[in-house]
């Protein structure tokens, strides 16, 4: 007997003709026997895909203590612990506690991957078991099984198929085809045929929209070609967010930095005789005032507000760092079927066989619209619509207000034509009794119907043109039939498929005589032109997020020439060159080979595409250095939206692909998408804002204390007053300035370089020149009253509300890189000013709350030195205002 890996691992049963097929399978058309098929189940396992366990509550809770920034926290609440100092302990761990929840919370959401798809296998189906129909659970189907399948059936597992007729099958959740594809029995086909192509062959997740079949399984649970893509989601890694990215570069250099200070500062403190455990509280001291503790929490703070104005912009974001991971995207990479297009296959050309062109408005299945008309041919469109309305079987009416639909989605948009021409399907079948119907048959390619009017019997077809330009002999014109024209219908047949369309004919004829099946001579009545249309806003999205320097990809697994005519009306492509198939990609090997990375480099559209390859293009992105965003609705996206740095789900999307991405677009518009991509810009904004406000204070803070040493100084703050300052001060104004709303030109400049760190060269100045004034005067400062005898203590006071004061006008400076902080009125923001009074009054309060006092060592102050202070203080807004004017001389705004 063979054994499980003989069935399981030969995938290309594709190729086998039928009675190799059975034979491998060692089945037979009546079906296996019920001990044949127990001993299946027993060997092969419950046709479950994959499951992935989800993470426990630990394990999510020990995900949030994976970042540097962490670590430096949790070594200096361990310094602070050994040295007996349990006060700063206590705010250390604090700020650590506050972020781990923030963060599990947030991730015992979000986490449902790959989860979604059982959903699609847990149905009954129904099947042959020696020769007598059963009706089982789909989980108990095993190789060898023949399934009966109908009308609006989900496929149960990969089946190959044995019986066909009328079959077509909606595959788009898995290869993204944006209509039923036909499907038929018949001999091997050559190995290298892709999925799409695969017309032999039914997978599993699809659904039958029309017609019935009968096939034998295949491949079931993981070895289905859905179960690949639920494996290949459970073992893709997804790629870093680019803050995460960022923020460990930006935590790795704090790190080197507060070692290498630490360790020097301290070492020229112990050789000038300060003892060991001044030293200990010293570099406690220093590495304190060095970390921006406040930075993970500000960081939470600026990522939730943004997700909330993203939210207003109808786009959910689940996963926190994705929000700022969009407005970082150098690339998208866009699947089209119902994320450039609506998804709904509308009739939007018809050609008469006057040479005329007649342009359909309205899209979708309504019958909402007109059909645009020459003069002298309306009576030729109208029976145009007729006939398209009796060789159909679909249904279309508008009740309550809307419209509803059941049927073939082609046969759909040609009963909206007959609304959009003035016709009532129900009126027109009524008063036309049909004698007689011949199904869509894919031998055939065409559907039928004889109906009698006035005792005369006529039929009306309609079909690929290939099999019915054949059975023509005359074309319709206003002024009666005339001899066909053959070329000049297949020259407009052609320039319709080049344009993107999917080309179908009419045709009628007159029965006489007996009847018999097949189709009389027909009169030629018109082609009709299909299209998946793009939403009304798509381009305009396209050409902002072009504008914003992001390169968009379209990966679909429609036809070449479906694509790039989509891609043309959309701006993504102009020529042949840009379009590359999944064949083409098949033959150039794999991403580790150059040809292939230049391939993907150059392609703007990428057509014929299997799931995937889907994977290794977005692959190929990130290796050319992409920062990429992959959007998408179906299945066939869900291993691309997990492995690109940002995965985005269109909002009547599937489950898999709203549980893989990182965020949703709840209203399906691309232009949503750059909605998100503004929001994203603004609140990396506000992260190196936030970072700017919280390094810049703290690297005064440090060389603050490099100047005290050098001189032979006492400690000029303590480590509970920086932490204070750190903490307290600059906790309650960053909470403020993470409101700050979008400075204008976000969509107007290119995305940061993937290689680009937190810190640039700007912010790099910015810090230092406000870090080195604010500690050359708080160090001047700190010189003079002890060098006028005051005791250590009261000077400390004098000094941490200077600096108070200091963080309370950096805040301001912090508004905006660029631009005079008197040029942003407060109205913009109110809560930051209020934030700002809030701390000025908190410290003022500390001062007069015993506990508090005493924790801190500091006492009240005179007006009057509040006053100098004051003063003091401003001249880190007046020295950033001239740098401002020195380094941006249009004031940060565009140069007119």
């Amino acid at each position: 007997m063979w054994g499980r890996q003989a069935v399981l691992e030969t995938i290309a049963w594709h190729v086998f003709d039928r009675t190799t097929l059975l034979e491998r399978l060692r089945s037979n058309a009546a079906g296996l026997s019920d001990e044949e098929a127990a001993r299946r189940r027993q060997r092969f396992g419950p046709n479950r895909l994959p499951e992935r366990a989800p993470p426990s509550l630990l394990l999510l809770i020990f995900n949030q203590f994976k970042s540097p920034l962490i670590y430096i926290l949790l070594i200096a609440a361990g310094i602070s612990l050994a040295v007996g100092d349990a006060t700063d302990t206590v705010f250390i761990l604090i700020v650590v506690l506050v972020n781990t929840a923030v963060g599990t919370i947030q991730e015992w959401k979000a986490e449902q991957s790959a989860h979604a798809l059982r959903s699609l296998l847990t149905t009954s189906s129904t099947i042959l078991r020696s020769g007598r129909t059963e009706e089982v659970p789909a989980e108990d189907l095993v190789p060898g099984d023949v399934v009966l399948l109908e009308s609006g059936r989900r496929l149960p597992a990969d089946l190959r198929l044995l019986e066909a007729q009328n079959l077509w099958i909606d595959e788009s959740l898995l290869t993204g085809e944006s209509v039923a594809v036909e499907k038929g029995t018949g001999e091997g086909l050559p190995p290298e045929t892709p999925v799409a192509d695969r017309w032999t062959m039914a997978f599993a997740g699809s659904t039958v929209t029309s017609g019935r079949t009968a096939g034998i399984v295949v491949a079931t649970a993981g070895y289905t070609q859905m179960g690949q893509i639920a494996t290949s989601i459970a073992q893709v890694e997804g790629a870093k967010p680019p803050l995460v990215l960022r923020m460990e570069q930006f935590s790795q250099k704090i790190i080197i930095a507060v070692v290498g200070a630490g360790a020097l500062l301290g070492a020229i403190a112990y050789v000038r005789g300060m003892p060991l455990v001044e030293v200990v509280f010293f570099v406690v001291a220093l590495a304190v005032s060095a970390i921006p503790e406040g930075l993970p929490v500000a960081l939470t703070v600026v990522l939730s507000i943004a997700a909330s104005r993203m939210a207003r912009r109808n786009v959910i974001v689940r996963r926190m760092t994705a929000v700022e991971s969009l407005g970082s995207c150098t690339c998208i990479a866009s699947d089209k079927t119902g994320t450039l297009t609506v998804n709904e296959q509308t009739l939007a050309r018809i050609w008469l066989p006057t040479g005329s062109l007649h342009p359909v408005t309205g899209t979708g299945y309504t019958g909402e619209g007109m059909v645009e008309g020459a003069p002298g041919e309306e009576d030729l469109l109208v029976r145009f619509g007729i006939a398209a309305i009796l060789a159909n079987e679909a249904d279309l009416e508008q009740a309550n207000g809307r419209w509803r639909n059941h049927g073939d989605s082609i046969d759909i948009a040609f009963l909206a034509i007959g609304y959009k021409l003035g016709l009532d399907p129900a009126v027109v079948r009524a008063s036309t009794p049909i004698i007689h119907r011949i199904p869509y048959e894919s031998e055939r390619r065409y559907a039928a119907a004889m109906v009698e009017t006035n005792g005369e019997r006529r039929m009306v077809v309609k079909g690929a043109l290939e099999n019915l330009l054949p059975h023509c002999t005359a074309m319709a014109t206003p002024h009666g039939p005339v001899p066909l024209d053959r070329r000049l219908v297949e020259q407009a047949a052609g320039s319709l498929s080049t344009g993107g369309f999917r080309v179908l004919a009419v045709a009628e004829g007159e029965v006489t005589g007996d009847w018999e099946a097949g189709l009389p001579p027909l009169v030629f009545l018109g082609l009709a032109g299909f299209i998946d249309p793009i939403r009304p806003d798509a381009a305009d999205a396209i050409a902002e997020c072009q504008e914003a320097g992001i390169r968009v990809v379209m990966v679909t697994g429609d036809h070449p020439a479906t694509a790039l005519a989509i891609a043309r009306a959309l701006g993504i492509a102009e020529k042949d060159e840009e379009v590359a198939t999944g064949t083409d990609l098949e033959a150039l090997g794999s991403i580790e080979v150059p040809a292939y990375l230049d391939r993907v480099g150059s392609a703007t559209v990428f057509a014929r595409v299997a799931p995937l390859q889907k994977l290794a293009i977005v692959e190929a992105l990130l290796k050319l250095g992409h920062f990429v965003a992959v959007t998408g609705d179906g299945v066939n996206d869900a291993p691309a939206l997990r492995r690109a740095n940002i995965g985005v789900a269109m909002g009547s999307g599937t489950d898999i692909a709203k549980d893989t991405a990182s965020m949703i677009v709840v209203d399906d518009r691309f232009s949503s998408i750059v909605a998100g991509i503004e929001e994203g810009r603004f609140a990396y904004d506000n992260v190196r804002k936030v970072t700017y406000l919280l390094v810049s204070t703290g690297a005064a803070e440090v060389f603050l204390f490099l100047l005290s040493t050098i001189a032979v100084l006492p400690l000029p703050l303590t480590a509970i007053q920086i932490l204070w300052l750190n903490l307290v001060t600059n906790g309650i104004q960053h909470v403020g300035l993470a409101f700050e709303p979008g400075e204008t030109g976000a969509m107007q400049r290119p995305p940061r370089p993937p290689e680009q760190g937190l810190f640039d060269r700007l912010m790099l100045e910015e810090t230092l020149i406000a870090a080195a004034t604010m500690s050359m005067a708080g160090f001047a400062v700190w010189a003079w009253l002890l060098g006028t005898g005051m005791d250590e203590g009261p000077a400390r006071t004098l000094l941490l509300v200077l600096f108070v004061l200091f963080e309370n006008f950096q805040v301001f400076n912090a508004r905006s890189e660029t631009m005079s902080a008197f040029r942003i009125p407060p109205s913009r923001n109110p809560f930051l000013v209020l934030t700002v009074i809030g701390a000025a009054l908190v410290n003022a309060a500390a001062m007069y709350t015993p506990v508090l006092a005493g924790v801190l060592r500091i006492d009240p102050i005179s007006p009057a030195a509040w006053g100098v202070l004051i003063a003091i203080a401003a001249l880190i807004l007046v020295v950033m205002e001239v740098y401002k004017r020195l380094r941006h001389p249009t004031g940060g705004l565009p140069a007119s």
